[in-house]
């Protein structure tokens, strides 16, 4: 009875390690960065859709924000 018991929970426990098959995820990534999304939490000033407008943020953000030398000054 204990040996099919623990048979049984060795079963079990195998049967939860399998890896299930990821057919498709949520997001669709074949779309350009720039055309932006329905999110109302977007930077302020930015157009999705419009290419310069998103490299411009892009570059303003990366001096500003991102640039340690601009930051301890």
């Amino acid at each position: 009875m204990i040996r099919i018991a623990l048979i049984l929970a060795a079963v079990v426990t195998l049967a939860a390690c399998g890896e299930k098959p990821q057919t498709s995820s949520g997001a669709k990534r074949d779309t350009p960065a720039f055309q932006g999304t329905s999110n109302p939490y977007n930077a302020p000033g930015w157009t999705a859709g419009d290419k310069t407008s998103w490299e411009q943020h892009l570059k303003v953000r990366g001096q500003n924000s991102q640039n340690e030398y601009n930051r301890v000054n």
